[in-house]
């Protein structure tokens, strides 16, 4: 069984309060949360590195928590993505072990979410940003909530750690205006439309 210690964890809060043109009646808020673990596969190639998943749910069950409390609850949280970066001796396989346990974690506490959990993953050193894709939680062709936002941190990844992201949002685009699928349209069944 691989061990993940944890170095550390940080969370990124933004409310949007202007985006030109008349400011909204609320503020749309995103918020995104990035561990720090130790990466045991750094440095050498295993063949088999799927089932080192289950090993990260309980990380991604944590971070989700604290992330739907930093959002300030549950309520109105409409959109997520999700994050890994490795470090310059891991691989670009190894932050696919966040597949599962990240989206696995926020389908869990999000209740009836449907869409595919959007990802974005890459290798870098330290002080390397990572845009984290987000998008609708019920279906993925809501384009008001295609969106990303920007994490890193500056002491990692270190070479032999990886980098684990997970991001939430509420409402769309301040202003969005490029038509599709309006939210309150959505039948939330196959997770697309």
């Amino acid at each position: 069984m691989p061990d993940f210690p944890l170095r550390k964890t940080m969370i990124f809060i933004e409310d949007i309060h202007h985006e030109g043109g008349p400011p909204p009646a609320i503020p749309r808020r995103r918020a995104a949360i990035v561990a720090l673990v130790k990466n045991p596969f750094a440095g050498r190639y295993v063949a088999d590195l799927q089932s080192a998943m289950d090993d990260l749910k309980p990380l991604g069950l944590m971070m989700t928590d604290r992330l739907i409390e930093a959002m300030g609850g549950i309520e109105g949280i409409d959109g997520y993505g999700k994050a890994g970066l490795a470090g310059e001796a891991g691989e670009l396989e190894h932050t696919a072990l966040w597949h599962v346990p990240g989206g696995y974690a926020m389908r869990e506490r999000l209740g009836a979410a449907k869409a595919i959990v959007p990802s974005a993953m890459k290798v870098g050193g330290p002080g390397t940003r990572i845009d984290i894709p987000l998008g609708h939680i019920n279906a993925a062709y809501v384009r008001s909530h295609f969106d990303a936002m920007e994490v890193g941190l500056p002491d990692g990844p270190r070479a032999d750690e990886l980098l684990f992201a997970l991001a939430m949002s509420r409402g769309g685009r301040i202003h969005h205006r490029m038509g599709g699928l309006q939210v309150e349209d959505v039948t939330g069944e196959d997770g697309l439309r």
